[in-house]
């Protein structure tokens, strides 16, 4: 066993909180103790528990006028796990506790992984929410019960982005709540204060699973016991490229209809969990296959082959999935800045290229803006992910044939916004949410639009921001994305140019001169007008500030007198 540095004090009572290094092992046979925790006192053990609190309580009776040293005994012969630092931060903590506390799911199946895992779930035999806010208090963070029926309450390091779980055990003992859990490599548990993988519990053979790459159900029963389960199988599967066991497949498929009686929330947030995923496209094929698009997406599903003409070469659901991940890309290369090194598509490289060397002056801006926070527990980056998802449900009540066989989808866009609002509301986003999506989705043809202009006025950058607002940042990148999907890597290089202006002249005026051309400060007000014009207060009044904010913006008026005078003609003519 390696050696480990001394722990910190507890508190008065619990002397020390240290581990068996390999000189003590030697010297001291403990492996009799191996899972528990013993108070030692010259060399010798003088008390054993479950807990270091029940150890150092029996070591006190047997030796109580003499210093104690609080150990956990590993299991000899382990190999030392890279822990998160958060748990190396809070492990004093929990040893104050009264129960044995367990480390679980992902963020033990992360550092068998050697993934970074930035939240901790923890099990615990009994009374979760309590320990939950005791331990929150010790470190001065709030805490809340995340769900009083199941015993679960959360701890939330804002700082950090960062949440610790308690959960009471889904059974009589951790073995039963391992082997309730969904997948194998998901129902493995290690003891907070555990260093090794000797420590590790794994009654479900989760390690070996992790070893072949394969998601297993626990048990057969497990995705028909709650059907959300199919949707993390998917997520899972894309997040660390494992296979996915046929019966996962069948099961999943089969209680795909049952999603219906899932709790909404727990739907929204594995979707917005899936929809945040690297690939984003095989999500959706996943989904569709298994029927669980038709189930929790049925807006979305409509779009499974709905043709499209030229330029397009996917039906609308591909299409969809396309733009999905042509946002990951857009949001890797030119918000983060990542370099471009993807050479399957020669000709999609260099536009992504393209792109990042002239949207790079905003890239920093783009970042803090999607990075901020929505109501609802979202981030701008959800948002737009929504928004691609989206982007096109309205083109199948809108679609037409042409004489010639062109297939047309005028209004697909304000169509579409109806559909989304409709669909977000009914996976309970928050209004703020719902309007942002609602607003990219209704105005995501705009910059399509504005580009086959040969000009791009003052004044059309004025109207675009006026109805899309600050969704108009979106709506640039949305659109990139859209045409990367509607385009084979062969075709639209010239359009691809003309909409990549637009899209910085747009980013341009918002971020550089906002106050100029987006929104400019008032040059006078309703009181003005009906003062100088002797007009009455009414409709009439908003419709000259509207057309006075507009000509500023267009560089046409620039001071109170020059803003009087349009506004006197305007009532004169």
């Amino acid at each position: 066993m390696s050696e480990q540095p001394p722990r910190e004090k507890v508190d008065n009572n619990l002397h020390e909180v240290t581990f068996v290094v390999d000189h003590l092992q030697s010297v001291i046979d403990l492996s009799a103790y191996a899972g528990r925790w013993v108070a030692m006192t010259g060399g010798r053990v003088a008390g054993v528990g479950d807990t270091a609190m029940s150890a150092e309580r029996l070591g006190r009776r047997n030796r109580l006028r003499e210093r104690l040293s609080i150990f956990y005994v590993e299991p000899p012969e382990g190999k030392p796990l890279k822990l998160p630092p958060l748990l190396h931060r809070i492990r004093p903590i929990l040893a104050r506790q009264e129960q044995p506390i367990f480390l679980v799911g992902g963020a033990v199946r992360d550092l068998l992984l050697g993934d970074d895992s930035h939240d901790l779930d923890f099990v615990v035999p009994r009374n979760a929410i309590r320990i939950a806010f005791k331990v929150a208090d010790q470190l001065g963070v709030p805490a809340y019960a995340l769900d009083s029926q199941r015993d679960a309450g959360r701890i939330v390091l804002s700082e950090q982005a960062t949440t610790i779980d308690f959960t009471s055990f889904r059974g009589p003992d951790l073995e039963a709540d391992l082997r309730d859990r969904d997948f194998t490599i998901n129902a493995i548990a290690l003891p907070f204060a555990a260093d090794t993988d000797a420590s590790l519990i794994d009654p479900c053979g989760g390690q070996a699973d992790l070893e072949a790459k394969l998601i297993r159900m626990t048990h057969a029963s497990a995705i028909a016991a709650d059907p959300i389960r199919g949707l993390r199988a998917v997520r899972l599967a894309l997040d660390i490229d494992f296979r996915l066991t046929p019966e996962i497949i069948l099961s999943a498929t089969s209680s795909a209809p049952q999603l219906c009686q899932v709790s909404v929330e727990r739907v929204r947030d594995e979707l917005i969990k899936l929809l945040a995923s690297s690939r984003p496209k095989e999500a959706l094929a996943y989904l569709d296959t298994w029927q669980i698009l038709a189930a929790i997406l049925p807006e979305v599903d409509r779009l499974a082959g709905v043709a499209q003409s030229y330029p397009h070469h996917e039906d609308a659901l591909d299409h969809t999935g396309s733009t999905l991940n042509n946002l990951v890309l857009i949001e890797r290369f030119i918000v983060k800045s990542i370099p471009v090194t993807d050479t399957k598509l020669e000709k999609t490289r260099l536009r992504l290229v393209e792109a990042q060397d002239m949207l790079a002056p905003y890239q920093t801006r783009l970042a803090l803006y999607l990075d901020r926070p929505v109501t609802g527990g979202l981030d701008g980056w959800n948002l737009l992910r929504f928004s691609g998802l989206f982007h096109d449900v309205g083109k199948v009540d809108t679609a037409r044939v042409d004489e010639d066989g062109r297939i047309r989808f005028f209004g697909h866009d304000q169509t579409g916004a109806q559909l989304t609002g409709l669909a977000l509301k009914r996976l309970r986003l928050s209004n703020q949410a719902i309007t942002y999506v609602k607003r990219c989705v209704a105005g995501h043809m705009r910059p399509l639009l504005l580009a086959k202009e040969t000009t791009l006025s003052r004044r059309a950058i004025y109207r675009f921001f006026r109805t899309s607002q600050s969704a108009g940042i979106d709506i640039g990148l949305l659109a990139l994305a859209d045409h990367l999907a509607t385009y084979t890597d062969s075709d639209g290089g010239e359009a691809w140019n003309r909409l990549l202006a637009v899209v910085s002249q747009l980013f341009d005026y918002y971020f550089n001169q906002y106050e100029e051309s987006v929104r400019p400060a008032q040059l006078l007000d309703g009181s003005d007008l009906i003062d100088q014009l002797k007009l009455e207060p009414g409709p009439e009044i908003g419709r000259l500030l509207r057309l006075i904010e507009e000509a500023q913006a267009a560089g046409e008026v620039s001071s109170f007198e020059e803003a009087l005078a349009l506004a006197r003609q305007e009532v004169l003519r």
